[in-house]
């Protein structure tokens, strides 16, 4: 079952962005196995869209986050967890206003530009997807897109809910040919999919490490201090991993909120 457990708001929309959202718990579903075959439904097909007139807020407000919606999305690359999301929402509307269609090739994404279109990696299998995000979501603060029906099992994520994967922005110009032609990223050895939970990075290592101590000393938390260059400069990150489990990922997050650790984020090296 997918894990998309909030509903989300269904149509932003300026003012009336924070009034127009419902959340609730909910699970949510597919068709029965065996009555659609995925197989047979293309990729999207990126092509220059103007911006949609709803869902395009400079920012909103969900569950307490603000979230700023990018100007563009050049340049857009960002690995971590995929969910999806399917006949619970099939045939409302999405934020952008069009309806929602669980086996097209679409996405919901917080703060990419609608509509934008995205190839999504499974890093564990390699299997990629050519997506236009046309909804916002997924607003639990482990995800990264929120997938329709299609795209979860072409990417072989439905039975598990959730998966480890790139989000790449395509050239809205681009065909599908050179869209196809954007390298993969690289699937890792040995344990493809793990991914890190990293609470800090700083300048001072003794600042990553007295991190380390406190968070070590609340329980038994696989926890590491890691030196990076980032821009130039020495980083020491603080991360709990190697992980392959959501659901123990989630768990542990919710572990670090109680210590007062809010901040965090997927990373997968």
């Amino acid at each position: 079952m997918p894990d998309r457990n909030f509903a989300i708001c269904l149509l932003l929309t300026g003012a009336a962005l924070a009034s127009a959202c419902s959340f609730v718990v909910q699970r949510d579903g597919g068709p029965r196995p065996g009555t659609v075959n995925t197989d047979h439904i293309p990729d999207a097909v990126p092509k220059s869209e103007p911006r949609s007139k709803y869902g395009n807020p400079e920012s909103y407000v969900v569950n307490g986050t603000r979230y700023v919606v990018m100007r563009d999305a050049d340049g857009y690359v960002e690995k971590g967890i995929a969910s999806w999301y399917g006949e619970q929402f099939h045939g409302r509307r999405t934020s952008s206003g069009e309806t929602y269609d669980m086996y097209a090739m679409t996405a919901a994404h917080k703060t990419l530009p609608l509509p934008t279109y995205v190839r999504v990696t499974n890093l564990r299998n390699a299997r990629h997807v050519i997506l236009r995000v046309n909804d916002r979501g997924p607003f639990h603060g482990n995800r990264i897109i929120d997938l329709s029906y299609t795209a979860a099992a072409k990417l072989d994520i439905l039975t598990a809910g959730t998966g480890v994967v790139e989000v790449r922005a395509l050239d809205a110009t681009a065909d599908d040919a050179v869209a196809a032609a954007v390298p993969d990223p690289p699937v890792a050895g040995g344990n493809p999919g793990a991914f890190f939970i990293q609470v800090g990075a700083f300048v001072s290592r003794a600042n990553a490490e007295a991190l380390r101590d406190r968070l070590a000393a609340a329980g038994d938390i696989l926890l590491s201090v890691s030196a990076a260059l980032v821009d130039g400069r020495t980083l020491y990150r603080v991360r709990i991993g190697p992980l392959d489990d959501v659901e123990i990922a989630d768990n542990l997050v919710a572990r670090l909120g109680a210590l007062g650790v809010n901040e965090h984020s997927i990373v997968t090296d």
